[in-house]
């Protein structure tokens, strides 16, 4: 496409530092947490993911809006993010099968972005003064006038997001064969590709809103329960961790991912916190306690389970650890089937390293059943 007329536009973050760059996506003044992405590919999974609402994304890649965008890609039904940052942003996409560009994606998505910064100075700012609020705008480009919306963004800790990304309606996904079981995933703010490994498995779910109660969920007779990722703080979702203790009392199966780590950390009684910068790319290492081996994983978290509040517990024990920073990456309970992990095992676009956890999880429900 012809590449439009370059826009000025400001990137103000919360201690005061500015960046100066171009518009790119819609014209606007969007604020939220800033934090980076480190992986090389799928940046249209990362826009779409629910977990990052509420955020301004960094691309740590250079070169963004190559391969454009395609309709399979997508996590969710729209974009997610609060913004986005990027180093060098193309018009233009080499990819044959993409339906549209990422501008024009943008667009029409109302996302707000920035191009033409120095993203390996900005992440090397967030590593060492830690997450933080930032805004973008192309309207506002007087610092003084920008500072006073920014004031007004709320902080990620405390905060409650799910409710404002999940489904509104229960809805129902069979199983590629028919469906041999049943799983019940409550939408905290779900990807479609997590979905996609359940069905592929012969499963049918029935995704159902954040905020529903256990009672109709087990009217439902679900097999296992999901428990999904999603945005914000785990410690402000009290209705979450109490529909979870009453999912454990009946003795279904329970898995978790991301977010879901956090909430069934809490429903026995173990501590999250908020991260420095967290973990956000498709490279992480993690080592599985139980079987020696160590995978490479993707990963989007601000908030993680504390390490010290879970070897403390006698209601759960340590699967997963990360290998750069020592932090909980999953928990298995002890009294109860359920188990858990921090990162994304359904790794769209990749690494798959850590699939066999649907397969686990799957195993866990027919060992109950039989």
């Amino acid at each position: 496409m012809k590449q439009p007329e370059r826009k000025k536009a400001l990137l103000l973050l919360g201690d005061g530092t500015t960046f100066e760059g171009y518009s790119i996506g819609l014209d606007g003044t969007s604020g939220g947490e800033i934090c980076f992405n480190t992986g090389m590919t799928g940046y249209q999974e990362i826009y779409t993911d629910p977990s990052y609402f509420g955020q301004i994304i960094v691309n740590t890649t250079p070169h963004i809006g190559n391969y454009g965008v395609h309709v399979d890609e997508n996590e969710s039904a729209a974009t997610k993010i609060q913004g986005l940052v990027v180093n060098e942003f193309t018009y233009d996409y080499s990819r044959k099968t993409s339906t549209e560009g990422l501008h024009e994606y943008l667009i029409r998505n109302s996302t707000v972005g920035i191009s033409g910064i120095d993203t390996r100075r900005l992440v090397r700012h967030i590593r060492t003064k830690g997450a933080m609020n930032a805004i973008i705008s192309s309207q506002i480009l007087e610092v003084d006038k920008l500072q006073v919306q920014l004031n007004k963004v709320p902080n990620m800790e405390s905060l409650e997001l799910s409710s404002l990304v999940t489904t509104k309606e229960a809805y129902d996904l069979p199983g590629n064969d028919g469906g041999s079981l049943k799983i019940a995933a409550i939408d905290f703010g779900i990807k479609k590709s997590i979905l996609k490994n359940f069905t592929e498995r012969d499963c049918n779910c029935k995704v159902f809103p954040a905020k529903t109660s256990f009672e109709e969920i087990y009217k439902w007779s679900p097999d296992g329960v999901f428990l999904s990722n999603g945005p914000g703080d785990p410690a402000a979702m009290d209705y979450a961790v109490a529909t979870i203790k009453e999912v454990l009392k009946s003795g279904i199966p329970v898995f978790g991912i991301c977010l879901g780590n956090q909430l069934l950390g809490r429903a026995v009684d173990i501590d999250t916190f908020k991260m420095h910068h967290g973990h956000r790319g498709l490279n992480h290492p993690v080592k599985n306690l139980l079987s020696g081996k160590s995978e490479v994983t993707s990963q989007n978290h601000g908030f993680a389970v504390s390490k010290e509040s879970l070897s403390k517990s006698d209601a759960a024990e340590i699967t997963h650890i990360n290998l750069n920073d020592d932090t909980v990456e999953g928990l298995r309970l002890k009294n109860y089937p359920a188990f858990s992990v921090q990162y994304h095992p359904e790794s769209s676009p990749g690494p798959h390293d850590s699939t066999y956890l649907f397969d686990d999880f799957i195993k866990l429900i027919k060992d109950k059943k039989s």
